[in-house]
């Protein structure tokens, strides 16, 4: 199934859709100068200018230029990431456009990322209008062996053990700073 149902095949060409003569041609040309005769190149063109027309807010959007750009970037890498997974349907053993695409996917998780942190209003929008599921990526947990426990146990043993040996030193200096604080007074009297 194609993610991009906007981009039907009858579609023209964008240099052929405006001219007046198309109404009156023969069906054959009309399917030889449509998208779906079109290169990859060219398909992907169309794309990429849809994705980024629905991300646009208004046709003179003067929003914050570097989050538009990335809102820009994240609708052409969701362009490639979509154009990519229908070649891997119909090439599954693909391995160098699976990595592509896989690098992609990350790249468009990480700018989606730090889109969420400066201005989530935009990322919303950008999410909604693409079609996206952004989901925040799992903080990191450790593999719990016996081996980490027993070293992590030794290391809170070294810590209390350190800390013992710290406030044992702080009283002492406490004392010592009150002793001279006593003869000082002692002195002034």
């Amino acid at each position: 199934p194609s993610h991009l149902d906007d981009l039907s095949p009858s579609m023209l060409k964008k240099d052929y859709a405006n001219l007046p003569i198309m109404n009156s041609v023969d069906d054959v040309v009309k399917r030889l100068l449509s998208l779906e005769m079109a290169s990859q190149k060219e398909k992907m063109k169309v794309k990429i200018q849809q994705l980024v027309e629905k991300v646009r807010r208004s046709p003179n959007d003067n929003g914050s230029f570097e989050l538009l750009s990335l809102a820009f970037t994240v609708a052409i890498l969701t362009a490639r990431i979509r154009t990519l997974e229908e070649h891997l349907q119909r090439h599954p053993k693909d391995k160098s456009n699976r990595r592509f695409m896989l690098m992609d996917l990350d790249r468009r998780r990480k700018m989606l990322g730090y889109l969420r942190r400066v201005n989530y209003g935009t990322f919303e929008n950008t999410c909604k209008q693409l079609g996206i599921q952004y989901s925040p990526p799992q903080p990191y947990t450790r593999h719990v062996t016996k081996r980490w426990l027993v070293k992590k146990a030794l290391c809170i043993k070294v810590y209390q053990e350190k800390q013992k040996l710290k406030a044992a030193e702080r009283r002492k200096q406490r004392r010592e700073r009150q002793a001279r604080v006593r003869t000082a007074r002692e002195q002034q009297e």
